[in-house]
């Protein structure tokens, strides 16, 4: 069952490790389902460095949203994941233009 969001297929996970990469989470949730696009903030090429990370990853189904909640308090490098359902609406950094 996909708690939250009613057909959203885009997650947020917060609380990331500054020493993440896009292609570590891609790694990562990847195993849940098929990514159709993963933004990660602020992007690995990034001149200043950020205490922490935001990542998006947008599922081609949206039954692997729910699949990915069950990753939230996984460790991963030195944090524990959380990881929220995102209606693609209220993923402002999702559909911004500004990073890219």
């Amino acid at each position: 069952t996909n708690s939250g969001i009613p057909g959203t297929a885009v997650v947020q996970v917060t609380n990331l490790s500054s020493a993440v990469s896009s292609e570590q989470m891609r790694t990562l949730f990847g195993f849940l389902g098929d990514i159709e696009e993963l933004r990660l903030y602020p992007p690995d090429n990034a001149p200043l460095s950020f205490s922490s990370k935001v990542c998006y990853i947008k599922y081609r189904d949206p039954s692997s949203v729910g699949v990915a909640q069950h990753l939230t308090n996984t460790v991963f490098i030195d944090r524990a994941l959380i990881v929220v359902p995102c209606a693609e609406g209220e993923c402002n950094q999702f559909h911004s233009n500004t990073l890219k």
